[in-house]
């Protein structure tokens, strides 16, 4: 996929949203996951006031195994919606040629679908007892697609690059969606059914502008 090379992808097939449940009781944070648990309640060296707190913590009606992979596709989703908005907004500004217009409103478009994911996916994870990521540098250590540094002007290059990048989100949330499901979290499965539903719009709309014999 797309973007920085997971640590841990030995241990987790991105394509299909499964993660390898290795985490027992008795192993540290970083024998389990490299990037460190996603929860409050596994965090290492907390002290005072935040280990009181993470001691309240749980997982609500799931289990550990089931926990992280609910939370690891999560994390993964709510960084990759963020870099989907970035990238639209990257193209957005950049956008040149006839198309101009169009394109640039439409991006704008797209990105009112997508948006309220982010709340959607980081507040669904705080709900059982995670921590979503913030940082840059993590937001791009998880993503399934890059947000380009280069700029690109030319329309029928971006939309490519789009539906590439929403061709495989798609697959990654009908993946994660079984997969959550069979963790036992129907809750989440159901918010990745509906978000699946604005990637495929979005994607089908993209791939229609695409098809114009006058993009070139």
């Amino acid at each position: 996929h797309l973007g920085q090379h997971h640590p841990a992808c030995h241990s987790r097939r991105y394509g299909s949203g499964m993660i390898k449940a290795t985490a027992k009781r008795g192993k540290t944070q970083d024998s389990v996951n490299p990037l460190g648990k996603t929860d409050a309640a596994h965090q290492q060296g907390v002290k005072n006031q935040e280990s009181k707190f993470a001691q309240l913590v749980n997982h609500s009606y799931l289990t550990e195994e089931g926990f992280d992979v609910v939370a690891e596709s999560l994390q993964r989703n709510l960084a990759t919606t963020i870099s989907l908005y970035l990238k639209l907004k990257k193209f957005h500004w950049d956008i040149r040629g006839r198309h101009f217009r169009d394109l640039h409103l439409a991006y704008d478009d797209f990105i009112d679908k997508i948006f309220p994911g982010i709340d959607e996916q980081a507040e669904r994870l705080v709900m059982l007892g995670g921590s979503p990521i913030a940082a840059p540098s993590d937001i791009a250590r998880y993503s399934v697609v890059q947000v380009p540094t280069e700029t690109v002007h030319d329309a029928r290059e971006q939309l490519t690059a789009l539906v590439d990048d929403l061709t495989r989100v798609a697959k990654g949330y009908r993946d994660d969606s079984k997969a959550v499901d069979d963790a036992e979290d129907p809750a989440t499965a159901d918010l990745y059914n509906g978000i699946l539903h604005t990637i495929d719009e979005v994607r089908w709309m993209l791939q229609a502008m695409l098809d114009d014999a006058k993009m070139d």
